[in-house]
């Protein structure tokens, strides 16, 4: 039970860490589907914009603005990002 615990304290060294590069949703070389290198800030604007006006009118109720933020993380997602 204990030997997961014990084991933060061995005096082995610690398992080193990959040193892969960490996936970057705006670098082109990584993310083939965003060939703009485009940062999550202006990668779709369409979808962006009718959410946010959306947010302005009916307030922080998602259930107004559900189909916008649905078809924003739609966008994002097939940019690549992870969301």
């Amino acid at each position: 039970m204990f030997s997961s615990i014990s084991s933060w304290w061995s005096s082995s060294p610690p398992t080193p860490v990959p040193t892969g590069e960490k996936y970057d949703p705006t670098n082109p070389k990584m993310n083939p589907l965003n060939p703009h290198g485009l940062k999550p800030c202006c990668a779709c604007p369409e979808t962006k914009s009718a959410r946010d006006a959306c947010f302005l009118q009916n307030g922080s109720e998602e259930g107004q603005c559900a189909e916008l933020i649905k078809k924003h993380v739609e966008c994002m997602r097939g940019l690549g990002f992870q969301i």
